[in-house]
This record gives structure tokens, C-alpha cells and sequence, in this order.
């Protein structure tokens, strides 16, 4: 997740996932179902979206969200058992080429940015995920 050379150091695509995701640690999950169509190659399979979600003990719901699909943006609704969404932020890690990485000669060719693609709508939330891209959603009540 971290290359070095000599005194020099950057961080890779893999760390900037590992921090997306460590607003799951210490939280406590939250089952999420998911329904969403396949991304294929070939004759293989798998679903275009992953998700995982988490509450942190102050309410606020994190929800990780990778959209395997690299040609494709993916529409999603998430609905909020027990609770209404009040505000949403979040970050999103893409790059348009696939194999984008970062380099000492191009530390941050690859990094999170600011996510515009979600919204509230109906006490859930309504976003476009971009395509082969990993998004954090912070929601607040």
C-alpha cells in the first residue's frame, strides 16, 4: 500500500482504499441487501456493485460502495431502515484509465476526491456511482 525508494515514499491506489474503508472500524454493521445487475466477461460473472455499511455510535451511517463495472456508471437507491437520511457527503476513488497508478514521478495520479453523485431523496439516498470506482457515503440524520 506504500512504496518506497531510498527517502522517498508514496501511496498506492490499495492505501487510499484501506483508508476509505477504515470508517467501518470500531462502527457496528449493518446488514445491507442488495439488488443489482451482473458485470460479465466472458462466461464469468459477478454483481457490478459491492456494498458494506456501518453506524457509528453519534448515528452517523457509513456506507463503502464499488462499482466493479469499468465501462459502466451504475443508478442506486439506498433506503434507511429505522431512520430517515438528513445530509450526505462522500469521497470517490476512480481514475479514467484503468490502470492508472501512482509513481514517484506521479504521486497522486490516483486519489480520492470530493463525491457530488448522491443525493437525499425520500429519507434515502439516490446516487450514480462512476464506473470502476470505490465511493464512501457518509449520512447523517
Amino acid at each position: 500500500i506504500v512504496l518506497t525508494d531510498g527517502a522517498k515514499m508514496i501511496v498506492t491506489p490499495t492505501y487510499h482504499v484501506f483508508d476509505l474503508y477504515k470508517v467501518h472500524q470500531g462502527a457496528t454493521y449493518l446488514p445491507a441487501e442488495l439488488s443489482t445487475r451482473a458485470y460479465a466477461e466472458g462466461d464469468e460473472s459477478i454483481p457490478g456493485i459491492s456494498a458494506s455499511a456501518s453506524r457509528r455510535a453519534d448515528g452517523t451511517i457509513h456506507v463503502t460502495l464499488c462499482n466493479l463495472d469499468p465501462m459502466r456508471a451504475a443508478d442506486l437507491e439506498i433506503a434507511i431502515s429505522g431512520g430517515a437520511a438528513g445530509k450526505v457527503q462522500g469521497r470517490v476513488l476512480t481514475a479514467p484509465d484503468m490502470t492508472a497508478h501512482n509513481t514517484f514521478e506521479t504521486p497522486d495520479a490516483v486519489q480520492p476526491e470530493a463525491f457530488t453523485g448522491a443525493r437525499v431523496a425520500a429519507g434515502g439516498i439516490v446516487a450514480t456511482l462512476p464506473p470502476k470506482s470505490v465511493v464512501v457515503l457518509e449520512i447523517r440524520p
